[in-house]
């Protein structure tokens, strides 16, 4: 036992557990538990400085930032509230065409606002007031589907797109401070859209349906919208630069944090901006900023002391990693990403996962690029409301009960591991990534 407390990884796997375990039982607030770790990190001197504080120097937190900024700007504007409305206003004339306006909407909105919470903050009062011209009441099985719809479609589908999604985030950073990959926006959209994006939106929209059946009125007749303000038009062009620089990201090599925060120091220029000091207080989540850092800087000292090297090899003598059966070491690794997620939730996986990704690599000859975007179907499909903050949220704002989002986590992540792991790993083979 005193061998065991004297190994050189004792003392740094106990910081990671600890820390790892706040976050999954969600004893502290997850940015006091990031600043814990932080300060017991730099007391105990597990690692240098520049990795425990790294997650402050990655692309993924300033990302976090500046898409609070602009979901901040685009709420106040009313830009996104007359796109939104103008979307779904003739949208409410079927079940099936209400539900898949909504999943869509989640989905359409992934590519310009960054923020899963500032998304669902901002269609869940338009949903609702969509859901009260057609005749859906508050409580019915009818508005719990279409607010998990919002919650699921923002949540799932835009693990797609990567700037749109904070495990995406954490995993290009990890990705980017343990191996220097830095993922492209272009190739990450190309590999994961057809599969994970449009076939599971077209599953979403099914089981909602079924498990949540409605019956839309025709919604009534309102007032035309006023003309956009010069504020609105000012935005929506800036917005219109901010997706052109993102999607041409691999002819200009800047990446999409800092076209992102260009697009927020802009919108906070006095006189040029759209926002004031004050509205950036209370609009922009410090503490989500925080927790991101604090995950990227975990990640960085996993991978600097050795300990994901560790668990690495434990696990490969557990998990049926074979170059000889790529379907089974498929599985297998999408079947770690679930495991992990029970304990770590979404956002937490691709911190430790990523760092583990060489030896997953080495053990089934598949690339390390490749390795490394296999998580993403396993995170994204969370079996449980609580491995998905989001989900959580919109649950929350849409006053849901447990039992309707536990039903539809189990029954989507079912039906996706017994349809769609295959389909993605033919679509992985198609594109000659395995």
């Amino acid at each position: 036992m005193s061998l065991w407390f004297s190994h050189p990884l004792f003392l740094p796997s106990l910081v990671v557990i600890v820390t790892i375990l706040l976050w999954a039982t969600s004893l502290l607030p997850e940015f006091i538990t990031a600043l814990l770790f932080f300060t017991v990190a730099m007391v105990a001197k597990i690692a240098p400085p520049d990795v425990i504080f790294g997650g402050f120097a990655s692309s993924a937190f300033w990302l976090v930032f500046s898409g609070f900024v602009l979901g901040v700007a685009i709420r106040k504007t009313g830009l996104a509230d007359r796109a939104a409305r103008a979307l779904s206003s003739r949208l409410t004339e079927s079940w099936p065409l209400m539900v898949s306006s909504v999943v869509l909407l989640s989905y359409a909105l992934a590519f310009v606002m960054p923020s899963n919470m500032g998304r669902i903050a901002l269609l869940m009062p338009v949903v609702a007031a969509m859901a009260k011209r057609a005749g859906i009441l508050d409580g019915t099985r009818a508005w719990y589907g279409l607010a998990l719809a919002v919650g699921f479609g923002t949540f799932q589908l835009s693990a797609t797109i990567l700037p749109a999604n904070v495990p995406n985030l954490v995993m290009s950073g990890a990705a980017e401070g343990s191996y220097g990959i830095h993922l492209n926006y272009l190739p990450y959209l190309l590999l994961h859209t057809p599969v994970l994006g449009w076939l599971k939106g077209g599953l979403l929209i099914a089981l909602i349906c079924w498990l949540f059946p409605g019956k839309p009125h025709a919604p009534r007749e309102f007032s035309p919208p006023e003309p956009m303000s010069r504020d609105e038009k000012r935005l929506a062009w800036m917005l219109a630069v901010v997706l052109v620089m993102w999607v041409s990201e691999s002819w200009h090599g800047i990446g999409p944090a800092w076209t992102g925060l260009a697009a927020a120091v802009i919108t906070l220029l006095p006189r040029v901006g759209f926002i004031n000091g004050e509205e950036f207080s209370t609009g922009v989540n410090i503490r989500t900023c925080i927790y991101v850092a604090g995950i990227l800087g975990l990640a960085s000292v996993v991978t600097q002391t050795g300990i994901g090297s560790a668990v690495g090899e434990a696990l490969l003598h557990v998990m049926p990693l074979d170059p000889e059966k790529p379907f089974t070491s498929f599985l297998a690794l999408t079947g770690i990403t679930t495991a992990l997620n029970f304990i770590m939730t979404a956002n937490g996986v691709p911190a430790l996962y990523t760092t583990l990704a060489q030896s997953f690599s080495e053990a089934t000859q598949f690339p390390l690029l490749s390795v490394i975007m296999i998580q993403v179907l396993g995170y994204s499909t969370p079996l449980l409301p609580y491995q998905a903050s989001p989900i959580v949220v919109a649950m929350a704002l849409g006053r849901v009960p447990a039992r309707a989002g536990m039903l539809l986590c189990l029954v989507l992540a079912v039906t996706t591991y017994l349809v769609l792991l295959p389909l993605d790993y033919a679509w992985f083979n198609l594109l000659g990534k395995l």
